[in-house]
């Protein structure tokens, strides 16, 4: 199944607002994981272990740092659909 950039984004806020209880509404395509959403890199490594349960998709340690903001992880995850 591949997601829309709308699906993905309403589910790495979901994921952010379990892992960090930063609300949802600010998880936005503008926004920085660590500068806007105050995300330590702890806490990123946990979001994108869900997210690549969620999406289906495999987000290899190395691209971590390549994901600064959030419409960074979500083209990511448009991109490593399969």
């Amino acid at each position: 199944m591949a997601y829309t950039t709308d699906d993905i984004l309403s589910g790495l806020a979901e994921i952010v607002t379990e892992e960090t209880g930063v609300p949802a509404e600010e998880v936005q395509l503008d926004k920085s994981f660590a500068d806007d959403l105050d995300i330590d890199s702890l806490s990123m490594m946990s979001i994108c272990t869900f997210a690549e349960e969620k999406f289906d998709v495999r987000i290899p340690d190395e691209e971590l740092q390549n994901l600064v903001t959030v419409q960074d992880a979500v083209s990511y995850i448009e991109g490593a659909q399969s």
